[in-house]
């Protein structure tokens, strides 16, 4: 596949996470010429690798498939999309168990095999000897930093960085899928410091729009100064205050909230002891990494009281991203799919968070249908690798440019703040963001030109995506799932639409009235 240029490949998968690999195998195995290119190591990169993820997982009767959606379709407050979610059920229910002769699954004490809680670190590496057998070609340590267009705006490839070389690769393809994973600000969560929002960057350059980006404020609980943020443990977590006194914590989503709020007065310790001894004995082998840091520190949760602190997630357990145009997830930029958190997951999640369960059927079966969609238009239209093509990048670089490193800086302390992301106003949205824009400029004149052209791709796709997020913010004047302002606390049913989100130097926010509930419109 490689000539005197680089690469020319039928498809292009940029980021081999869950989403990635499926997407990979599927277009390899309608026969696409398909090359996987991963910023880190494929099959170990992203917060599948570090997690235990579950599916969505309902066996195919008509009666609890219609509950399931009819269920999740009202926790998602009127943005949700029943047949997506109805589609994600099925491919998902169909697709897992050909996993089978690369991953053990376990099975119950009646011998039934268990389909649906899958380990991370195992199920990714499965799915790299997946799309390895299927004929894709791995790049690891090769971040994409801009996509390729032909000059009717059609995506064309992309160009890669080569880290360990420290060389360009141009990669021309008939199709492309953006598979990047979410942006979670640098934030400190588990498995996240490759989620920069590089793919949301790079969509938005070549032209495509964005959703669902004000829904941010999902966070996690964890040991303080660890990056443990796996939460199931939480759910049986007391809190206290510095004095001892006990912190009161609803159940359920505000859990977070509340703890939050605590912490802007002052430190929180958690105890778990209330955690029953059955799912202590197994925590070891539901989420070994859990225990760990707890051996590591020296503390016995279950008997000790352990300081916390609360991360914020950013779009990862977020729902924004990419808006898909078609079945396919194209994008509204001809071309060009996108997958998994790269993907708003408004169709399967609506305004709250998709947790592990829906976004990890939400990553199958969209890697899924955008690796199929890719590699029939390759069939259909071919490569045009002759075809003049130009790069779709935004971000120059210039001697003495603003350093990667401030940037980061500066949108971690906007977009990590306590009370900005999970207790919004409208004056503190508008700082930040006149802030945050402020950066923007700086990034517009120039990055420093020795800076590690990763690092400044990083830096800008962190910086855009934080103010795609506060200018949905300021949009939607209402509490709705994970948006909560403080100065409009009630949800309002005229505003049960999706906005949708674009621009670069300036942003800009529109309502996609197209889906607009008929109930909300009357």
């Amino acid at each position: 596949m490689a000539d005197e240029t680089g690469i020319v490949a039928d498809v292009l998968v940029v980021g081999g996470g869950l989403a990635g690999t499926w997407a990979a195998t599927a277009a390899a195995r309608a026969g696409a010429r398909v090359v996987l290119a991963e910023k880190g190591y494929c099959g170990t990169s992203g917060v599948t690798a570090t997690a235990g993820p579950g599916h969505w997982w309902v066996p195919p009767d008509p009666a609890l498939r219609a509950s399931a959606v009819a269920r999740r379709a009202e926790a998602g407050l009127g943005l949700g999309d029943p047949h997506w979610m109805h589609r994600i059920l099925h491919t998902t229910w169909e697709t897992l168990p050909t996993l089978a002769g690369h991953y053990a699954f376990p099975r119950d004490g009646a011998g039934q095999i268990q389909y649906r809680a899958l380990r991370g670190p195992e199920y990714l590496r499965a799915m790299r000897t997946v799309a390895e057998q299927a004929g894709v070609s791995i790049l690891d340590h090769t971040p994409a930093l801009e996509l390729l267009r032909h000059d009717d705006g059609s995506v064309a490839g992309a160009r890669l960085w080569r880290r360990r070389a420290g060389v360009p690769l141009t990669v021309r393809a008939a199709a492309v899928v953006l598979a990047t994973g979410g942006c979670a600000f640098r934030s400190h969560l588990l498995g996240s410091a490759n989620l920069t929002g590089d793919g949301l960057l790079m969509g938005v350059e070549a032209g495509a729009l964005l959703s669902g980006m004000e829904f941010t404020g999902y966070a996690t609980v964890a040991p303080a100064r660890t990056t443990m943020t796996r939460s199931m443990a939480y759910a049986f977590a007391d809190y206290f205050d510095a004095a001892g006194r006990p912190i009161p914590v609803r159940s359920g989503p505000d859990a977070v909230r509340d703890v939050a709020a605590a912490l802007l007065r002052g430190t929180v310790f958690c105890s778990l002891a209330r955690m029953p001894a059955d799912i202590r004995a197994a925590l070891p082998r539901i989420s070994p990494n859990v225990q760990l840091v707890f051996d590591r520190l020296g503390i016995d949760p279950f008997t000790e009281r352990f300081e916390v602190t609360v991360h914020p997630e950013g779009t990862v357990r977020g729902t924004g991203g990419l808006c898909t145009a078609d079945a396919g997830c194209q994008t509204h930029v001809a071309g060009l799919f996108a997958a998994g958190d790269v993907a708003t997951r408004e169709p399967v999640a609506g305004a709250i968070s998709g947790g592990g369960a829906q976004n990890s059927a939400w990553a199958l079966s969209s890697g899924l249908w955008a690796g199929q969609a890719a590699a029939a238009r390759a069939a259909a239209l071919g490569v045009r690798g002759d075809a003049p093509a130009t790069g779709a990048g935004t971000i120059r670089r210039r001697a003495g440019g603003v350093a990667p490193e401030s940037v980061v800086g500066a949108v971690r302390a906007e977009m990590l703040d306590l009370g900005r992301t999970l207790f919004r106003t409208e004056g503190a949205l508008r700082g930040s963001l006149a802030r945050l824009d402020t950066v923007w400029d700086g990034i517009e004149a120039g990055i420093d030109e020795a800076a590690d052209p990763l690092r400044a791709r990083e830096a800008a796709a962190l910086a855009a995506c934080g103010r795609w997020s506060w200018s949905a913010a300021l949009a939607r004047t209402e509490s709705r799932g994970l948006h909560q302002r403080l100065d409009h606390p009630g949800s309002d049913p005229q505003q049960a639409h999706r906005l949708i989100v674009g621009g670069l130097r300036e942003t800009w926010v529109r309502p996609d009235l197209a889906r607009r509930p008929a109930e909300a419109a009357a």
